[in-house]
């Protein structure tokens, strides 16, 4: 019908694009909750520059900070792969 018989959605650039912002948020949502477990509740400041990373960074974080002990960790880890981008 219409012609969309072999029509694959899954090929779309807009079905792309959305997978790629849920798989996004989901890391962060994962990575955000370690931290929380890990080192305590975040600055708004910290929370912040944690939603701008991308996904890449995302997944290095959540590798990363099963070594963090204090937040001081966390800056450094911002800092080190933040200037590195």
């Amino acid at each position: 019908m219409f012609g969309l018989d072999n029509f694959d959605i899954k090929t779309t650039r807009i079905y792309e694009e959305v997978r790629d912002q849920v798989r996004q948020e989901q890391t962060l949502e994962v990575v955000m909750r370690l931290l929380r477990r890990r080192i305590g509740n975040l600055s708004q400041q910290l929370q912040d520059r944690i939603t701008q990373l991308s996904i890449e960074q995302l997944e290095n974080l959540a590798e990363a900070l099963l070594d963090f002990s204090t937040e001081g960790d966390l800056v450094a880890w911002l800092q080190d792969n933040l200037t590195q981008a």
